[in-house]
């Protein structure tokens, strides 16, 4: 299941990269796509930076019922953002908000990508492929901050994936 995780997250991440190139983020002084692997962060729970992309896996699960030693299976995706807006008084977080939504809808087409093994350089192709379903944008959420000694209003939400693949195992 990793390989899965992995390849979902490096295609978001090399997509936004040619969508928006402008849209990064700095953890531990390396800069790269705002697409964030949550479990992967020093952290957890991690205390997600503004007007990035966090994703969160669910449990996997067979789809259905299937004969044979390969079984499609699915986990879900819960892909987190939220932003303050781009001027001080917040006055622009709808949007912000909107842009970062349009973002995630375009890098999530095509809704496949090939299969990879990244733990090597360079990355292996596996033979299969990583698909999955349209994002369910959720219901939009204000939220209070702190942040130093004002208190701000973001606007988040939480869009779900549902991310289908074959596992590297065979079942008996």
């Amino acid at each position: 299941m990793q390989f899965t995780k992995d390849s979902f997250y490096m295609a978001l991440r090399q997509r936004l990269a040619a969508v928006n190139a402008g849209r990064t983020i700095t953890i531990n002084g390396v800069t790269f796509p705002a697409v964030v692997v949550a479990e992967n962060e020093l952290v957890v729970p991690v205390d997600p930076l503004p007007d990035a992309f966090y994703l969160e896996w669910g449990a996997a699960a067979m789809v259905g019922r299937q004969e044979g030693s390969r079984k499609l299976m699915a986990m879900e995706c819960v892909i987190s953002y939220h932003t303050f807006g781009t001027v001080e008084s917040g006055v622009d977080r709808g949007r912000a908000l909107a842009e970062l939504d349009m973002e995630l809808l375009n890098i999530c087409q095509p809704p496949h990508t090939g299969k990879q093994d990244f733990s090597q350089s360079p990355s292996v192709d596996l033979g299969t492929s990583v698909v999955w379903s349209e994002p369910v944008l959720g219901e939009v959420a204000g939220i209070i901050a702190q942040e130093s000694s004002a208190r701000r209003i973001r606007l988040e939400r939480k869009t779900r994936v549902r991310v289908f693949f074959f596992p590297e195992v065979d079942f008996q």
